[in-house]
């Protein structure tokens, strides 16, 4: 039961995670031969006043 977990800024859309989701569970089908009803992933959004680089939060990054 191979689970794939994916943390990134909140923000995208329903059909953009689809899209991940989908694309996540064929490479893992193709790359590490895992069955796609066995395989996991979650998604764990992370508002950007939670996640920092470099000492800054992502709120106040000029580049995010």
């Amino acid at each position: 039961m191979p689970v794939v977990t994916v943390q990134l800024w909140e923000g995208r859309t329903l059909e953009q995670k689809r899209a991940l989701v989908k694309a996540i569970t064929e490479a893992m089908v193709e790359h590490a031969d895992a069955k796609p009803d066995c395989l996991h992933v979650i998604l764990q959004e992370i508002p950007r006043e939670n996640w920092a680089r470099a000492g800054v939060l992502g709120v106040d990054r000029k580049d995010a």
